[in-house]
């Protein structure tokens, strides 16, 4: 081989070697669509992105008012994930609705409150109040859980962790127990004697959660999940979401943001 083909060979080596490189250094980020209900979810997840895109993943976040949407939208392939939901919800949206969907990792905890615009204390509230509590059964279900352990009502043996009103088998207060959706239970402080609320919407309501005059102890399978599809549950990027969303960085900024009204879960 001559000087000047050796030359042009190790030219044109070169030049196929670069462009081999090229695709990867202009590979586009993987795009990963994940819905959340607004407040806290909404902020930490907003803290996790950055964090992603280091990792090549764009993380876009659609922010949801209810809790039924959300897994309907990941079910139908319009999200590659969400965040806003307990397990104990999700088993029951999955039982109900057939939803393929599987909980891959734990985010935070909202200790569940009973909040009042009226009263100040839960000894202040009359006999024949009316109570306010969500309308789905896990939520509906978990508020009247937390009457039980504060003692302010009892419920049939074995009703679990999805309990109804029609569950109840003392109530010395004599209260009624009205159920309207989780979104809107802020809205009814004003009708209501007080209402249990979870911790995301009292936080975009402007409800101070310390304010509760019951509170949820932070105990039992109320921590919080990342869903996927079934069929995602092993693809590399739900392992990178995962681990970056339970690292040191977002755990610091749960405990200086929150000042433990949200606990972080793992």
């Amino acid at each position: 081989m001559t000087i000047i083909t050796r030359r042009t060979a190790l030219a044109a080596t070169a030049l196929a070697a670069l462009a081999l490189s090229v695709p990867a250094l202009a590979q586009a980020p993987q795009i990963v669509r994940i819905g959340v209900s607004p407040g806290p979810h909404a902020e930490i997840l907003e803290q996790v992105k950055p964090l992603l895109a280091k990792k090549g993943i764009d993380l876009k976040i659609t922010e949801f008012s209810d809790y039924v949407v959300p897994n309907q939208a990941l079910d139908a392939g319009e999200l590659e994930a969400n965040s806003f939901q307990n397990q104990p919800y999700l088993d029951n949206q999955v039982k109900d609705r057939g939803f393929k969907l599987v909980s891959v990792g734990l985010t935070v905890n909202f200790p569940l409150g009973i909040y009042s615009s009226k009263y100040k204390s839960w000894a202040e509230v009359p006999d024949g109040s009316s109570i306010a509590i969500m309308n789905d059964p896990t939520n509906g279900g978990r508020a009247l859980l937390l009457l039980q352990d504060k003692g302010v009502i009892k419920l049939k043996d074995g009703v679990g962790f999805k309990p109804g009103p029609i569950d109840i088998v003392s109530n010395p207060k004599k209260l009624k127990i009205v159920e309207v959706e989780a979104a809107q239970t802020p809205r009814t402080l004003a009708d209501v004697a007080a209402a249990a609320i979870n911790t995301n919407y009292a936080v975009d309501a402007k409800i101070e959660p310390t304010s509760a005059i019951l509170r949820e102890d932070p105990k039992g399978p109320y921590v919080n999940v990342i869903a996927v599809r079934t069929a995602d549950k092993d693809k590399p990027w739900v392992k990178t979401l995962v681990e970056t969303y339970q690292s040191p960085e977002i755990k610091a900024f749960v405990a200086e943001r929150f000042k433990g009204n949200v606990l972080a879960g793992w």
